[in-house]
């Protein structure tokens, strides 16, 4: 199958985060073992959802994995003028969910397969395919452990396909999501100063994020970023029943993307210590007043791979781009670095499709995808 083809199958499962992805796991595994090629299943507890990793030559050190996602995110409220899970073609570009991030990636090394198992392979190739990317990449790092564990030999590489344009991206930002709740007391508003409205503290809050954002870009920077420092935006606040009651609760939802220099622990940290101190001022007033801070996933780590390192050697030989750059969006590369693998971001693509309506990928993209993949082979075949 072309990877034009294979994209088409992949964009035609719906499947978003968190929901029951085996369909498409099983369409990818039965496309595998018709080369005689086995897949390893890393389940969730439910037996639901799977990651799956195959190797294909030889069982010797020094391998490259080849890592994707399955899941795609929402298209509810967006305009899409097409099936948004059907791919389709116009003027060379190729639409639909997932058809850039990152299903595209997914469908370039599928279909360089054939050649893979018919080339002499000097060292192994992996296919590392998780789920549940898109909120909080929550599954790399058990694949990545998996792979560890579960292969006598070691890899070497690890190449995240994440739209890039095919440029190598060797530094990526750290990234986390949390969540805030705010309890105050309700009452007339006219009591304002006798209520702990949930409103007027959160957007104390939010300032002290807004304010320590400016203090980290003061502090440190790495200019090879856009932006060069650490981030912190608050993207969804609700609370409050009516323009005159003081509010009762507030919840809102905040992410960090820090720069490899900053600790997101630390920034997390910081921001509790001022809500402790913000609730033992307020409980004078309404004694059960609460702040209370959920993070939706672990920290995403950041990457930062040396511009020397042999990874970007062989990247920027087998892309024909050899100028290494970094992004501010997060991937799973960070977690297969802190795995043990030397770690590089190089896909079909712009990420300035991913997430939208109408998303696409060009068949140009695709097609430097798998010539890529065509390179590897070749530049690792005896």
């Amino acid at each position: 199958m072309t990877a034009k083809e294979i994209l088409a199958k992949l964009v035609s499962f719906d499947v978003l985060s968190k929901q029951n992805n085996l369909d498409l796991v099983n369409w990818i595994t039965d496309y595998i073992k018709q080369y005689n090629i086995e897949t390893v299943y890393v389940y969730n507890e439910e037996k639901t959802q799977a990651s799956l990793h195959c190797r294909i030559g030889p069982a010797v050190d020094g391998g490259i994995i080849l890592s994707g996602h399955t899941d795609v995110v929402p298209v509810k409220g967006q305009p899409w003028d097409t099936n948004p899970f059907e791919l389709v073609e116009k003027e060379g570009r190729l639409y639909g969910r997932g058809a850039c991030d990152m299903k595209g990636y997914l469908a370039c090394f599928l279909s360089v397969l054939p050649k893979m198992v018919q080339a002499d392979l000097s060292v192994p190739i992996y296919f590392a395919i998780s789920y549940d990317e898109e909120i909080g990449c929550l599954r790399a790092p058990e694949l990545a452990e998996h792979i560890n564990s579960y292969y006598s030999e070691k890899p070497k590489y690890a190449i995240i396909g994440e739209p890039s344009m095919m440029q190598p991206i060797v530094g990526q930002k750290g990234v986390l999501y949390v969540e805030t709740t705010v309890n105050g007391s309700q009452g007339h508003s006219s009591r304002i100063e006798k209520e702990v409205s949930a409103i007027h503290e959160s957007t104390r809050l939010i300032l002290w994020l807004e304010n320590k954002m400016k203090e980290l870009a003061s502090n440190t920077r790495n200019e090879s970023f856009l932006p060069p420092h650490s981030t912190l935006h608050v993207g969804q606040i609700k609370g409050g029943i009516a323009t005159n009651v003081v509010a009762g609760s507030t919840v809102f939802q905040w992410d960090v993307r820090s720069i490899p220099e900053d600790s997101i622990t630390d920034i997390v940290n910081d921001f509790q210590e001022y809500c402790n101190e913000l609730q033992e001022e307020k409980r004078k007033i309404f004694p059960d007043f609460k702040i209370e801070n959920e993070l939706l996933h672990p920290p995403v780590p950041g990457l930062q791979t040396e511009e020397d390192a042999s990874i970007v050697d062989l990247v920027s030989e087998i892309s024909g781009n050899n100028i290494p750059s970094y992004v501010a969006y997060a991937t799973e590369a960070g977690q297969f670095a802190e795995a043990g693998f030397e770690s590089i971001i190089c896909g079909p693509g712009s990420i300035e499709q991913a997430h939208r309506a109408n998303e696409f990928v060009s068949i140009e993209q695709l097609n430097l995808g798998v010539q890529m993949i065509e390179n590897l082979v070749e530049k690792i075949s005896i």
